[in-house]
């Protein structure tokens, strides 16, 4: 078993209040959780209005597959969404 795992730090420089900041990171979450089926959640800087890290996990077979669709997960972010800004992306994959 191989489990993919990734922090992702995202600069949101239109959201000036929590409330945008829920909104657009909802519809983020939501659009990767149905395109690539991972685990995704902000896992810190819930206070901050224009910065958010995200936690995605991915469990496969193969190290090389967690580690594409991690890798594609952040480009899907970056390519969909231009008033986003991936400012950061983490990967590490642990082989059990």
């Amino acid at each position: 078993m191989v489990v993919g795992v990734c922090q992702i730090t995202l600069h949101l420089p239109s959201c000036h209040s929590l409330k945008a900041k829920r909104q657009v990171l909802k519809s983020i979450m939501a659009r990767v959780r149905n395109q690539f089926e991972v685990a995704i959640a902000e896992v810190d800087g819930h206070d901050r209005w224009q910065i958010a890290y995200l936690g995605l996990s991915y469990v496969s077979t193969s190290s090389q597959h967690a580690e594409e669709v991690l890798d594609h997960v952040w480009r899907f972010i970056e390519e969909t969404r231009p008033d986003v800004i991936v400012t950061d992306a983490r990967t590490e994959i642990m082989s059990w």
